[in-house]
């Protein structure tokens, strides 16, 4: 059945055997359920009211009285940024800012509309922005990284891969829009914690999905819970929504980062045998988890101003991460001590183990594309700026050291943190 628990990852679980009660979002210093259900209700009428302001802009009709005067200019903004979102220079964050925190509805609007996929499945237009507000609004907006402005990043990036000539020409409608809708909602409801945190404070999620991709399953079975909601898809035959969920799930699986050495190798082998058909709808799917793989973890490849911010917002994730195992007196997990993980040491080691192996085989895929050479570049120069940070880290802690030389073991330390 559908286990979805929509806005409970936010809690350790009370039940039987858990961990003591952390609430996450009373660590964010959020308000009480009823404040928060007050504020989402006018939240969520504010947005409605804005998406149809903006859309007869969008549309080039001027209201002959504007409710919004203050919000023109903006607007205009946002407007000439959506004529440009398929650069790979696109500024989320500025975008964010200009759609007054709706990034990723307007986004999603957007891009339903510009890939036609509106008109194609007969949408309510209505009932898609209700269900892209439900989506925006079950991120949590406390965390610095695992939030909608992410998802809108992740979308974005998606965009632009969907676009590239070796995959565009196969494409169909459904490939599209399974592709954004996996990108919107893949961390839909993300606790800001890992895996490895809510098993060892044994979260009600690591024991109803076994310790198995216990996130990327709740983001699924979560998605799933407010596409049957709204009632989105509720005029399709109910073999094509079913076989839209079961897509939806494998495609946001295949962000489980545990999972990243399996599709390299499966990767790999088609890309050395030369056997893809994207005729073939299996062949197509692998390649849109690819895709969905690579939009998830662009940060490092976009131009360094982004990639900078992200970076710094995903280690503060960490780092409170961090702070909780301390106060809860757990073992710190791998990255999340401020004291010892660097955010360059850190980036450079996500760079190198994880990011360039897989973007090197996207650009074996997709071939020498102006998108494809344009990130790699940027990857190896963020990379080298990332190295030259630490390396003015560590002259700064030698110069900082009373004696003025550096212990065997803090050699040994700068060592391996140098070393990929």
């Amino acid at each position: 059945g559908d286990a979805r628990v929509r806005g409970q990852t936010g809690v350790v679980s009370e039940r039987r055997g858990s961990f003591p009660f952390i609430d996450f979002r009373l660590l964010n210093n959020t308000t009480l359920s009823g404040e928060i259900g007050t504020k989402k209700k006018v939240k969520r009428l504010l947005s409605f009211q804005r998406y149809f302001h903006a859309s007869r802009l969008l549309r080039g009709i001027v209201p002959q009285a504007s409710l919004y005067l203050l919000d023109e200019d903006y607007l205009g903004q946002a407007r000439h940024m959506l004529s440009k979102v398929g650069m790979w220079d696109f500024d989320i964050f500025l975008f964010d800012r200009l759609t007054n925190g709706n990034s990723l509805v307007t986004l999603l609007c957007h891009l339903f509309n510009v890939h036609g996929l509106i008109h194609h499945f007969q949408l309510d237009m209505v009932t898609l922005h209700r269900f892209f507000v439900m989506v925006q609004e079950d991120y949590h907006s406390q965390n610095p990284y695992h939030n909608a402005v992410h998802a809108a990043d992740v979308t974005q990036a998606m965009h632009c891969y969907l676009r590239e000539p070796k995959l565009a020409s196969f494409l169909t409608p459904s490939d599209i829009m399974l592709g954004l809708l996996a990108a919107a909602a893949h961390d839909v409801d993300h606790p800001g914690v890992n895996q490895p945190f809510l098993i060892k404070t044994k979260h009600h999620l690591a024991s109803l999905y076994q310790n198995v991709s216990v996130l990327e399953n709740h983001h699924w079975r979560s998605t799933i819970g407010m596409l049957r909601e709204s009632r989105l898809l509720a005029h399709l035959p109910k073999e094509v929504t079913q076989d839209i969920e079961q897509q939806l799930g494998s495609l946001i699986l295949a962000t489980d980062i545990n999972r990243q050495n399996e599709f390299l190798i499966r990767l790999k082998s088609h890309l050395d045998n030369q056997d893809l058909r994207l005729e073939d709808a299996q062949d197509r799917h692998f390649m849109l988890q690819i895709a969905l793989k690579c939009a998830d973890i662009c940060n490092p490849c976009r131009v360094w101003d982004l990639s900078k911010q992200w970076s710094e917002r995903v280690c503060e994730e960490f780092y409170r991460q961090g702070d909780l195992e301390q106060k809860f007196e757990l073992e710190i997990s791998p990255l999340c001590n401020q004291q010892k993980d660097t955010i360059p040491s850190i980036q450079i080691g996500f760079m190198t183990y994880i990011v360039e192996p897989l973007f090197e085989r996207w650009a074996q895929f997709t071939g020498s594309t102006p998108l494809s050479e344009n990130m790699l570049n940027h990857l190896r120069r963020n990379k080298a700026k990332w190295r030259s940070l630490l390396h003015k880290q560590h002259s700064s802690s030698r110069s900082n050291d009373h004696s003025g030389q550096v212990t065997g073991s803090q050699e040994q330390t700068l060592n391996e943190e140098e070393t990929p």
